[in-house]
């Protein structure tokens, strides 16, 4: 077991050794009496109406949610650890998140100090925070964690990760990384690549990486009109089923021709053969267009419509641009916490880690949405939020698995994702 308030560099060390189940950390004193105030709330499903009665409600969760990641955590100080490798240093940036939100935590807490350790013993040298697989999606993640803390070492860390984010993202200038596989090449601003940022391994950027890559330089310091965001807005557009808004074109690719939805779809394309054609996870249907004809399209839905939101919002678009108040104007249409729409329960926990988000992004404490009738209704997201995981988590705090589609089948992914929702609920 790792002692209290452990050297930071003693623990790096750790780190190199055999990675296995350790005994639960202890974070000094304010997680035991934090955790005492946690039984008032522990069987209510529902949270005591008003902000106050949320926001308690949300953090008796997450502080239930966190004492079982804390019990879980691998003794060379990462989260759902494969021994064998490669392993996903990713989960324990989320798990790292979710902890660091909390106020007053820091790396002084034992657990956290020997998470971000085993996160930056990940580093290679190219910058990245990866182990073999997922270099974008590890990296920005685990960027965006370190960003929140001010040690030495993570600085470090942050300035060299922030350097190979910039790298990885299709355009003029992409650097092609011997070793990762299908890396990201120079394209030019008309080619459906550029601006977004992929996986690595089918050869063309999606949204979902794109916007772990738009949080994380956010969270590392870059500002909105850095060119960089400039070139991800581009993909943005381009992922957003709107041809048009506010006498603006929005998204000139032949799958968005007349469409009017405002929701987002997962790439501009398939793969790196297939380009251009548009990729959705969701079935498409017939929509009716802006010239009153219908046609079969590609249908937008949720947890890629809020990245894609908020990740305008991080880049710099104010509320009433036309591009946010379109994609605003789906979410009001489409609201609801009990799936993920367009694709039911498949990554429901990732839509409740977005959609949480997204919703402090636009900063607003409630919501008007439109009933199955059509009627306006205003919601308390939070609220809704709360509810819906409270009817999810396990009496050791962990969450229950939905879906097995997109890893949501690991209780760590799934209670580290329901921990950082709850946290953004508890502000």
């Amino acid at each position: 077991m790792l002692l209290p308030f452990l050297p930071f560099m003693l623990i790096v060390g750790v780190c190199a050794g055999v990675c296995g189940r350790a005994q639960a950390q202890s974070e000094p004193i304010t997680l035991l009496e934090d955790l005492k105030r946690v039984e008032a709330a522990r069987n209510s499903g529902t949270p005591t109406p008003g902000p106050d009665g949320v926001k308690a409600k949300a953090e008796a969760m997450a502080l239930r949610a966190e004492a079982y990641l804390r019990g879980v955590q691998d003794a060379c100080g990462g989260w759902a650890v494969n021994a064998k490798g490669p392993t996903f240093p990713a989960i324990s940036g989320l798990v790292l998140q979710g902890m660091l939100l909390k106020p007053g935590s820091s790396e002084k807490d034992a657990a956290i100090a020997a998470g971000l350790a085993f996160v930056i013993s990940k580093q290679q040298e190219d910058g990245g925070i990866y182990d073999q697989i997922l270099p974008s999606y590890n990296t920005a993640i685990c960027a965006s964690a370190l960003a929140k803390v001010g040690t030495p070492e993570a600085k470090a860390a942050v300035k060299k990760a922030l350097a190979f984010l910039r790298s990885i993202q299709y355009g003029e200038g992409a650097v092609t990384h011997e070793g990762l596989g299908e890396s990201a090449t120079p394209v030019d601003k008309d080619h459906p690549f550029y601006g977004g940022v992929g996986y690595g391994k089918h050869g063309r950027p999606d949204l979902s990486n794109t916007s772990f890559w738009v949080e994380a330089l956010r969270d590392c310091g870059v500002e909105p009109g850095d060119a960089a965001f400039q070139r991800a807005v581009v993909f943005l557009q381009r992922t957003q089923m709107l041809e048009a808004a506010g006498g603006m074109k929005v998204n000139e690719m032949e799958y968005a021709k007349g469409s009017q939805q405002g929701g987002f779809i997962y790439s501009t394309s398939v793969n790196k053969d297939d380009r251009g054609g548009g990729q959705s996870n969701a079935p498409t249907f017939e929509e009716t267009l802006s010239d009153g004809t219908t046609a079969s399209r590609l249908r937008s839905y949720g947890s890629m419509t809020y990245a894609g939101f908020k990740s305008y919002l991080y880049a710099g678009l104010k509320k009433d641009d036309p591009r946010v108040v379109a994609a605003r104007g789906w979410i009001a249409a489409n609201y609801t916490l009990e799936e993920n729409p367009g694709v039911g329960t498949d990554g429901m926990y990732f839509y409740m880690l977005v959609f949480a988000k997204a919703m402090d992004a636009f900063g607003e404490p409630s919501i008007e949405v439109k009933t199955a009738g059509g009627a306006a209704e205003v919601r308390d997201w939070k609220a809704d939020l709360v509810t819906r995981l409270a009817g999810l988590q396990n009496e050791d705090g962990s969450f229950r698995s939905i879906d097995d589609r997109w890893m949501e089948n690991n209780p760590v992914l799934i209670t580290a994702y329901a921990l950082i929702a709850l946290r953004e609920a508890a502000q």
